[in-house]
């Protein structure tokens, strides 16, 4: 077995079920002290966090990434022991397997191989490791970025270690993610009963004209890296659950994904002036979760490219779909290159969780060669 695949079984046996570390960032630091990075432990109220770093100076490379882990949900469903992190027929089972504890294994192994290669390296390696990534992501990476905002440390490329292949190991790497914005809006109306609608203001009658502009509205058409923002709602409700009254209220929750050619405050403007065409009543409060973030084709995009042709013989595509990750905190506040670049993301989530161990150590060699690239 691999020093990968090892390491990968020791982290997915650990039950760190967010945002409960359970000793994973220990087996880490264990790791790289062995490597001779200097590891300062970052705990803020519940949360495990850690940095590490080996070198000096210019230009500074971050590894970042999450030891916990989502629930397992109905442990039943699961053919084996969702932490017993066994290596079947190829593939490593286990939660984490995918998100992202294979990906943590395979940085600690390339970091402790292009170490001993090349001790005398140019520049920073570190680490940003947070058990706070599946959770509300409060004291975990956010609060290592203010701190290494505050002791003036600069990094200049940073690859999270999110599973971002689609086919095969290789095929993207994500530079970039779309803002998210959340928005829960209240149209009020005024109750009644049903047989008497000249006494009451049907709320949801008053809502499907407006909410059917916000639907068809072209909020931007996107740019190259980014595909036109996204609206989207999630959730209504309204009604007392009887079939004999008008509502006073409907609530309707909704979320946009949006590109770097709209900015959170300009989509807020542009829903409360539709809002206010059609002369509604209404409150809303709004969540935003995170910005977008941009990493055009350089020096870090040139280096995992290469790196991945390399070692698979893939050309990668790059792409900003998806969800959010934390690059949407490291891009905006240390002010880094970010790239998203992990194994396949087809079971992330999933009962039965499970990657390829060959992906993972090739996985591996391509995160020493992004190494090679960049430092050395």
């Amino acid at each position: 077995m691999s020093n990968t695949i090892e390491l990968a079984q020791a982290l997915i046996s650990i039950d760190s079920i967010t945002p409960d570390d359970k000793g994973c960032q220990v087996l880490m630091t264990d790791h790289l002290k062995r490597s001779n990075f200097k590891i300062t432990d970052l705990k803020f109220e519940e949360v495990d966090n850690f940095w590490a770093e080996h070198g000096t100076g210019s230009p500074v490379f971050m590894f970042a990434g999450h030891t916990d882990v989502v629930p397992v949900g109905d442990e039943s469903k699961w053919d084996l022991n969702p932490f017993s992190a066994e290596v079947i027929d190829g593939m490593l089972h286990g939660r984490g397997a995918a998100d992202m504890k294979g990906s943590l294994a395979a940085m600690l192994d390339a970091s402790e191989r292009f170490v001993a290669d090349y001790p005398d390296h140019k520049g920073t390696i570190g680490y940003l490791i947070t058990s706070d990534e599946e959770g509300p992501a409060i004291n975990g990476t956010v609060k290592v970025c203010e701190y290494l905002n505050d002791i003036g440390q600069n990094i200049d490329y940073c690859l999270v270690g999110e599973p971002s292949a689609t086919n095969v190991l290789g095929d993207v790497i994500k530079n970039g993610r779309r803002g998210s914005l959340n928005g829960t809006l209240n149209i009020i109306g005024k109750q009644g009963h049903i047989a008497y609608p000249h006494l009451a203001n049907n709320p949801i009658h008053l809502a499907l004209p407006a909410l059917d502009e916000l639907r068809c509205e072209l909020w931007d058409e996107g740019n190259e890296y980014f595909p036109a923002t996204s609206f989207q709602i999630s959730n209504i409700n309204s009604g007392t659950g009887v079939t004999n009254v008008i509502p006073g209220d409907i609530e309707i929750v909704f979320n946009f994904r949006y590109s770097t050619e709209s900015t959170h405050d300009g989509l807020q403007a542009r829903v409360c002036a539709i809002l206010d065409k059609h002369n509604l009543e209404y409150e809303v409060d709004w969540n935003h979760s995170g910005y977008p973030f941009l990493t055009p084709k350089g020096e870090l995009v040139a280096g995992c490219a290469n790196a991945i042709k390399k070692v698979t013989g893939v050309d990668t595509q790059l792409s900003t779909t998806g969800g959010t990750s934390d690059g949407r905190f490291i891009a905006p506040i240390l002010d880094a290159q970010v790239v998203e670049l992990g194994p396949r993301n087809a079971t992330i989530h999933q009962v039965n969780e499970c990657i390829s161990a060959q992906d993972l150590e090739d996985l591996s060699e391509i995160y020493y060669h992004i190494l090679k690239n960049i430092l050395a």
